[in-house]
Parts: C-alpha cells; sequence; structure tokens
C-alpha cells in the first residue's frame, strides 16, 4: 500500500514538473556543470564556487539550492526560473548537452574509503561490515550502477572532452595541496564561459577558502542539517555526517594490502593517466601499468 502510494506520488510531481530534473534536465547554452563520480568532493567544489560567485554573503545548506542547485533534489521547472547564467551540481557521466564543464577527480582508493564510510553510517551495510567485502562490489560498480564505475564516469568524460576549451579537469588532491591556485583556475574558467568579473584577488580567494573549509561546512551542518531537505533523511540516522574529514592518501591507513591491489589492478591505466602513483608494484618495471591512449577506452 506505502509503495502505491510513494509511486502515485512520484506519477503526480512528474505529470506536473516536480520531479528531481536530473539527466533530463533543461540544458541553456550558457549554464556550467559541476560534476564527478559521487564521493569525490563534489560538495566542497560547491562551496568554494559558491563563495567565489556571490561574494555579498556566504553560502550555506539553506540558500545553496537556490544558488548552485543539485540535480537530483531540485525540480527541473524550479530551475528554469533560476536566474542566468546557472551553475547546477550533480553526477552524471558524459552527457552531451553540457557545454561548461569543471569535472571532478578524486583519488579511487580515497573514494572506494568514502563510499565504505557512507555506506556504513547511512546503514546500507551494517556496523562492522569488513572492507575487504566492500572493495570488490566498489569496483563492480554495485553501488553507482546508475553512474557506471569510478574509471567509466571519468573515462567517459577524458576521452570526449579532456582538451576541450569548454572542459576543465580539477583534481581534488591538486586543490587541497594548491587552494588558491586551483581556485584561481576555476574562476579563469568561469570568466571565459558565462560568468563575467569575479574577483579573484588574493583577498577574495583567502575568504572564499575559509568561508568553504570543511571545519566551517561542518559547523554550518550542525546549525543547518535539520532544516536542509537533501539531508533531514539521512540525519535521522544517529552519528551521521554529511561532511568527514576530507583528507587524500587517507586509504592508506585504512585499505589493506589486497584491497589496494584490487583497485590499483582494475583501474590502473585511469589512474596513471591522471597522475595517481600505483603504490603496489611501483618499484617493480614490469608491474607498471602502461599510460592509456584515451581514445581507445
Amino acid at each position: 500500500m506505502r509503495q502505491a502510494f510513494h509511486a502515485a506520488i512520484k506519477i503526480g510531481r512528474k505529470i506536473i514538473g516536480r520531479q528531481p530534473a536530473g539527466r533530463n534536465v533543461t540544458v541553456f547554452p550558457d549554464d556550467v556543470f559541476i560534476t564527478s563520480f559521487p564521493r569525490s568532493g563534489n560538495n566542497w567544489i560547491r562551496f568554494l564556487i559558491g563563495n567565489l560567485i556571490w561574494q555579498d554573503g556566504s553560502l550555506t545548506f539553506n540558500n545553496q539550492g537556490t544558488r548552485i542547485p543539485e540535480l537530483y533534489a531540485t525540480s527541473d521547472q524550479a530551475m528554469r526560473h533560476l536566474p542566468r547564467p546557472r551553475i547546477l551540481r550533480g553526477h552524471e557521466a558524459f552527457e552531451p548537452r553540457y557545454r561548461h564543464v569543471i569535472y571532478i577527480v578524486r583519488d579511487p582508493r580515497d573514494v572506494a574509503v568514502s563510499k565504505y564510510h557512507y555506506n556504513l553510517a547511512t546503514g546500507r551495510h551494517p556496523k562492522g561490515y569488513p572492507i575487504e567485502d566492500f572493495i570488490p562490489r566498489f569496483i563492480a560498480g554495485e553501488f553507482e550502477s546508475h553512474f557506471g564505475t569510478w574509471a567509466e564516469h571519468v573515462m567517459s568524460w577524458l576521452s570526449t572532452r579532456q582538451n576541450h576549451p569548454g572542459f576543465l579537469l580539477v583534481r581534488y588532491e591538486d586543490l587541497q595541496r594548491e587552494p588558491r591556485a586551483e581556485l584561481a583556475r576555476i574562476a579563469s574558467f568561469l570568466n571565459r564561459c558565462s560568468f563575467r568579473q569575479i574577483d579573484a584577488s588574493p583577498q577574495q580567494l583567502e575568504r572564499t577558502i575559509q568561508l568553504s573549509s570543511p571545519e566551517q561546512m561542518r559547523s554550518l551542518e550542525r546549525q543547518q542539517g535539520r532544516r536542509w531537505l537533501r539531508l533531514r533523511k539521512e540525519r535521522e540516522i544517529k552519528g551521521y555526517v554529511a561532511v568527514r574529514a576530507g583528507v587524500s592518501g587517507g586509504w592508506k591507513s585504512v585499505l589493506p594490502q589486497e584491497s589496494v591491489a584490487q583497485i590499483e589492478s582494475a583501474w590502473g591505466p585511469v589512474m596513471t593517466q591522471l597522475s595517481y602513483p600505483l603504490h603496489l608494484g611501483a618499484d617493480d618495471p614490469e608491474a607498471r601499468v602502461p599510460t592509456p591512449d584515451v581514445t581507445n577506452l
């Protein structure tokens, strides 16, 4: 009975245009899309870009839906009424309609650890579920079947848009290591696309970084999480937090050697293409995975 009710609500929302836009979003020529494989730092980038563009006030969990809406939490009807140019956030694999794309990529070993903790926190796996059992399922794309595997998602963009003027690749690790330089590069890209006269002075870059720090985002989550619709259901789970530590290289202290080997064996060529060093067998020349020709992937 309950399933029938929810199905009827879903049909009703579709008829009146209130269902989440997702991949069927209306695309305008001046749109800029932030996209990535899930658990790659997409939300952090959203805060950085939001605080960079709207310098009259900080981005919060309460206003982000009207400033940089998420494709899976906002209806197409609502987004069509937003001021243009728009910045939209999602996790879609290659979509030819997207003319301007900021693509975020993160070391898949850290992505795996983040997804593992997410699944534990949201109850998808029971407490104590072995990460050794999780990794093969993660590699197979079991948890993100509508987005593909990490490598499939990444290469869907790199093999089609890598040298396109409307495509900007941002490595999560570079953004953590050199936030000012990377944020300036993002500002330059936005100025070339649809946004004009973004203040990317050293003072504004520093302000943006401070307002978008993990500590600040966690503080905002504690204050506003109950009112943020996107988090409301997940926050009913005791101990769940949306903003974790987000450190780079944390996998080294979490993943067993066997799990590292499984990820590197599956996705070594793509990791090498993106300058992520392979740790198992990296000192053995015969064990190194060659850099692939992206046109053949």
